[in-house]
């Protein structure tokens, strides 16, 4: 069986042709003043050029699809440095068990959009995957499931994406 890494970098490739709709940007960069996004996440999270690797699994577990759909959702959105502290043995666990692989990306997402206004008044949220991932403010600096988030609400037209230091693993 293929390796998880080269499983991503075909899959990465796939990924890009998720975000053909629009020019890509080389970092996340957030109009607060601007109005609704025009990008879906997946659309913004391919864009942003950190998430190759999170958008590359979402295709292969086929949530890429809903994801780009009509619903609202909460993205915590690992970067593509955060999947790299993922240990490999996880990964190749993750790349030969489509389901856990599932499992893991749901937990990264919750119904609805939950800016950071609405995130820092919850103790816990629901994910996708019906686990719940806690939250924590610490010294100005907001905690979702024990990864950091890095750079809050990023907009989508169908929900918000906020990016997180550390992949989310369901126990």
């Amino acid at each position: 069986m293929r390796s998880f890494r080269s499983i991503l970098t075909v899959s990465a490739a796939s990924a890009v042709a998720l975000a053909a709709a629009g020019p890509a940007s080389a970092a996340v960069q957030v109009d607060r003043a601007a109005p609704a996004a025009q990008k879906n996440i997946v659309e913004t999270a391919v864009a942003a050029r950190q998430f190759k690797t999170l958008a590359a699994l979402l295709g292969q577990a086929r949530l890429a699809e809903t994801l780009s759909g009509k619903g609202r959702f909460t993205v915590f959105a690992p970067t593509d440095a955060a999947f790299a502290g993922v240990p490999k043995a996880t990964l190749d666990a993750l790349a030969k068990d489509k389901a856990k692989l599932r499992a893991v990306l749901l937990y990264h997402v919750a119904k609805g959009k939950l800016t950071a206004s609405k995130l820092v008044k919850r103790k816990s949220i629901k994910t996708l995957n019906g686990a719940r991932v806690s939250v924590r403010v610490r010294h100005g600096k907001v905690y979702v499931g024990g990864a950091r988030v890095t750079t809050p609400d990023v907009l989508a037209s169908n929900g918000v994406i906020h990016v997180i230091n550390k992949v989310l693993i369901p126990r």
